[in-house]
């Protein structure tokens, strides 16, 4: 159970830096447009905080990676990285777009729950 859930652990934090990489860098891209489903001049508008939000998004992933590096003693720093994902996914989904709750917080539930099972 425990390989599974630093599995699940890991594909949370990449999916963070997949957003960082389109929140800071592609935000106003073709790419960008598409995924959070921006016109060109919303996203020239908001741009800088966008790319605000992916840094946050990198620090989520990077917690993550952080608690994967510390094997068994990063229990805790899992399940406090893990529960900020989930509470910064329920708020997008009740402020921004529904879709953030199946993106965000369902994986991260998910992976709570796997990694405190483990």
């Amino acid at each position: 159970m425990s390989l599974i859930a630093n599995i699940v652990v890991g594909l949370i934090a990449l999916l963070h830096v997949y957003i960082l990489v389109l929140e800071m860098f592609l935000w106003d891209k073709p790419a960008g447009l598409r995924a959070f489903g921006q016109t060109q001049e919303a996203a020239t508008a908001t741009k800088v905080l966008a790319a605000n939000q992916g840094l946050y998004n990198g620090f989520l992933a990077a917690g993550l990676f952080w608690g994967l590096s510390l094997g068994a003693g990063g229990l805790g720093v899992k399940v406090f990285f893990l529960a900020c994902v989930l509470v910064a996914g329920l708020y997008g989904a009740a402020t921004a777009s529904r879709k953030i709750l199946f993106i965000q917080a369902v994986p991260a539930t998910i992976g709570l729950l796997l990694v405190l099972l483990s």
